[in-house]
């Protein structure tokens, strides 16, 4: 029985699968290629939601299972950091101009 890698999670599948039996997702057959991502785990999609939502669209990326565990812990990481550090600008810049408008 020969075996081929899932494109998706890279476990060991039968040569014929339709679908993978570890992450569930169907193999396209026609093209011999991964099936198109939906919309919401594609990497365009992932980006712009953290450019707009900073930490609250984490879960777009702990959901995908396009991702590695390591990839998932480094975005979390980062968005983190950046949300820290534009909340601390947000608050030096609110407390200056409550500064300036304050007689």
């Amino acid at each position: 029985m020969s075996t081929k890698k899932c494109p998706f999670c890279a476990e060991e599948i039968q040569q014929e699968a339709v679908k993978c039996k570890h992450c569930g997702e169907f193999l396209d057959q026609r093209r011999g290629q991964k099936a198109e991502r939906p919309w919401y785990f594609r990497d365009m999609t992932v980006i712009s939601m953290h450019l707009l939502l900073l930490f609250l669209a984490l879960p777009l990326v702990w959901f995908n299972p396009y991702y590695s565990r390591q990839t998932k812990i480094i975005v979390s990481v980062l968005v983190v950091v950046l949300s820290w550090g534009l909340g601390l600008v947000m608050s030096k810049a609110v407390s200056s101009i409550t500064n300036y408008y304050s007689f």
